[in-house]
């Protein structure tokens, strides 16, 4: 009697190249973070594609595959994490309702929450935004401008009209020290707390601190 053949095991058929194994949207995202860890811990302009892919535990070649190069990679970076956090300072200000007091606390205590939800802020800011030469200044006069800065400085020249804020501020610049009293502080604190050696100072201090300064002021008084 013939050999019975042993039934063959069907081969798998090979993965396409450059396609990823894992799901892609959380693929995605991971490569996102660690572009944004990237980019925090250097400048964007010096970051590597590679360094971002190393960060990921990928391929370069898988990074190319979802964002095809460097430009849209900072692209989708900037709608996919940065705007979105521009959106809730934004809402957080935004309310028609609100007087001027609750226009500034509102504005302090949602940049002190969102700081804590995305601590690499403060330092995309300085490095990106308040730098010379920085990444994102075109991004600050075209997107972010209109939604925080001038949306802003529109309420509070405003309530200068209707006698609810000092005469003797100019509303523009009043927005430049709310971000002078806010952001600063927090990309800076390593420092600060070295220099005062104030480790007792915790996030709920920093901001009580940051409200009474701009309600009460210095309260100086002529010798």
């Amino acid at each position: 009697m013939p050999t019975p053949r042993t039934p063959r095991t069907p081969k798998r058929r090979p993965r396409r190249p450059g396609r990823p194994a894992e799901n892609a949207a959380d693929l995605r995202e991971r490569l996102l973070d660690a572009a944004l860890a990237c980019f925090t811990a250097a400048s964007m302009a010096s970051t590597s594609l590679s360094a971002i892919a190393k960060r990921a535990g990928v391929t370069p070649a898988l990074v190319n595959y979802y964002f095809g190069d460097k430009a849209r990679l900072v692209e989708a970076v900037v709608q996919e994490r940065l705007m979105p956090v521009v959106g809730e300072l934004q809402a957080a200000v935004g309310s028609p309702a609100a007087d001027t007091s609750q226009v500034l606390r509102s504005f302090v205590q949602g940049v002190h929450a969102v700081v804590a939800r995305h601590p690499w802020l403060p330092v995309i800011w300085v490095r990106e935004i308040l730098t010379e030469g920085g990444a994102l200044r075109g991004l600050m006069l075209t997107q972010v401008a209109p939604m925080l800065p001038r949306m802003l400085s529109a309420r509070l020249a405003q309530a200068q009209q209707a006698g609810a804020l000092n005469p003797a501020l100019d509303p523009r610049l009043t927005v430049v020290s709310l971000i002078g009293l806010t952001l600063f502080p927090l990309a800076a604190e390593s420092l600060w707390r070295q220099i005062f050696d104030a480790s007792d100072i915790d996030a709920s201090h920093l901001q009580d601190h940051t409200l009474a300064l701009l309600e009460r002021g210095l309260e100086l008084r002529h010798a």
